[in-house]
Formats: structure tokens, C-alpha cells, sequence
């Protein structure tokens, strides 16, 4: 005698889906564990764009003409943004190449944890460290050069929306460019030569953005590190910088949405494309 299950197609959908996001819970918890136990991955990480925020900021002096803004101030969010896209793009890339090199992704293909439980704890452990790249660039930015934080509840819910939507975009690019690199070695290389090229075309390390070639930067807005700047920035600082950014006539907070969005979709169908589990070595 054979029995079946009665219970709904749905409710096992459901099911699943639930132990996927508990599985990633967990799964995030031992990746942030891991992270934090690489003291030199931990300074590297962090330090990068807080060094170069330091660096920089000393560099550059002076008031932007028509507003009280400093070369420095206007640096931090942008640093803000080369920060998360640090900590998401760039370390996930590394981070991912690593465990296909070792053999975890191997693993963890033949074992019953849902795949995107993988998934799940990788994006929970960016988003800690992203958000922690945030807090100590802002902290720093207020000590060191007189940025004033926001009162207005609108410019915090857009800092959590440009930082999701950044996360999200990064997270799924980064997930998809690891397939590039073919050892752990290599992965460094792979992942930080666009990292560096895209900062400079979104203005990161130019100040101010306005100032850039017309080329480079209609170039840089196809990709989501200069609307991360640009949505930070529309933050943080006052709209009488707006004339030293490309756009003059406002933050374009709608644009802004609409190519990270974009860029969460499409690096989600690279993720889906492109993603290999196992080593170009292996058969």
C-alpha cells in the first residue's frame, strides 16, 4: 500500500522557502564568523577606502564656489559608496573564488542545503560589513572634516534605499565576476582592476564629478557605482553643490532607482548565467 502526501504543492513551496532563509541565516552567521577571523582581510577590507578617504581628503583643499562645501566633505559619500562597493563587489568575488578553489562550493552543492541558502548568507554577511563601512566613513567624515549629518528623516530613508539597492546590485555583480578569476590567486586581480577603473570614471577619486571628461563620465553612468555616489551625496550634502555635478536641475532620486534596479535584475540574470560551482580545472 502506498501513501501520498496531502499536503499542498503551496505549503511545501512555502516550506522550502522558509527553511532557505533560515538555512541563510546560519549560513550567514558562520560567513561573517570566518571573515572576522582573517584579521588581515578584515584590515584590508576596511581600510581601503578609509585610507584613501584620509589621503584625499588631505590632498584636496578648499570651498566649492556658491557653497560652503569642502573638497572633503564632498569626498566622504563618495567614498561611502567605493566602500560598499568594496565590501560587496570586490569581497565577494575574492570570497567566492576561494571556496570554489577549496572545494566548499563543491561540498556544499552535494549536501541538502538549499543553494540559495549559500546565497543568502553571503549577502547577509556583505550587507554587516557594508554597513559597517558606512558607519566608520561617517564617523570619520564628522570628526575629521565638520560633515553634518541630516535631520530630516527623508535623506536617511534615501541613504537605506540607495544602500539596499547598491548591496543588492554589487552583491549579484560580484557573485557573477568570481566565475572570471581561474584560482583564488588570481582573484584579487580580477576583481579590483574594474573596481579601481569604475572609481575613477564615477567620480570617486575626481572631485568634484562635474569636473570630469564628458566621455569618461556619460561612460561611468551605465554602471551603479556613480548613481551610489550621487544618491549618497544627495544626502549628505546641500543642494548648493548640485552645480559642481553633472545634473544641476536635481538628485534625480527616480534615475537613480530606476539603473540600480536595473542593475539588481540584470546581475541577477549574470548570477543565473554565468555562475560556475566548480573549479575551470575540474571536469
Amino acid at each position: 500500500m502506498t501513501t501520498t502526501s496531502t499536503k499542498p504543492r503551496s505549503d511545501r513551496a512555502a516550506g522550502s522557502e522558509s527553511s532557505a532563509l533560515v538555512l541563510g541565516f546560519h549560513r550567514g552567521v558562520i560567513e561573517l564568523k570566518g571573515f572576522f577571523r582573517e584579521w588581515d582581510n578584515v584590515a584590508f577590507t576596511f581600510a581601503l577606502p578609509i585610507v584613501l578617504l584620509l589621503l584625499l581628503g588631505s590632498l584636496f583643499d578648499g570651498v566649492y564656489e556658491g557653497s560652503t562645501v569642502t573638497s572633503a566633505q564632498y569626498m566622504v559619500p563618495s567614498m561611502i559608496a567605493a566602500g560598499v562597493v568594496s565590501a560587496t563587489f570586490v569581497n565577494l568575488g575574492i570570497n567566492i573564488a576561494a571556496d570554489r578553489e577549496d572545494g566548499t562550493l563543491k561540498r556544499l552543492r552535494g549536501t541538502p542545503m538549499p543553494k540559495s541558502a549559500y546565497f543568502i548568507g553571503k549577502v547577509i554577511m556583505v550587507l554587516v560589513i557594508g554597513f559597517a563601512e558606512v558607519a566608520i566613513i561617517l564617523g570619520l567624515g564628522v570628526a575629521l572634516f565638520d560633515l553634518a549629518l541630516p535631520t530630516d528623516p527623508a535623506k536617511w530613508l534615501t541613504l537605506a534605499w540607495v544602500f539596499l539597492l547598491g548591496v543588492v546590485a554589487c552583491s549579484f555583480l560580484g557573485i557573477a565576476a568570481s566565475s572570471l578569476a581561474r584560482s583564488e590567486r588570481s582573484a584579487g586581480a580580477v576583481m579590483h582592476l574594474p573596481y579601481i577603473v569604475l572609481a575613477f570614471i564615477s567620480g570617486v577619486f575626481f572631485t568634484p564629478i562635474g569636473a570630469l571628461p564628458d566621455t569618461l563620465a556619460r561612460f561611468g553612468a551605465f554602471f551603479p557605482l556613480k548613481w551610489m555616489g550621487q544618491g549618497f551625496r544627495s544626502v549628505f550634502l546641500p543642494d548648493t553643490i548640485l552645480p559642481q555635478e553633472i545634473v544641476t536641475t536635481s538628485w534625480e532620486h527616480g534615475r537613480t532607482a530606476l539603473v540600480l534596479g536595473a542593475w539588481c535584475v540584470g546581475g541577477l540574470i549574470l548570477c543565473l548565467t554565468v555562475f560556475r560551482w566548480r573549479g575551470r580545472r575540474e571536469r
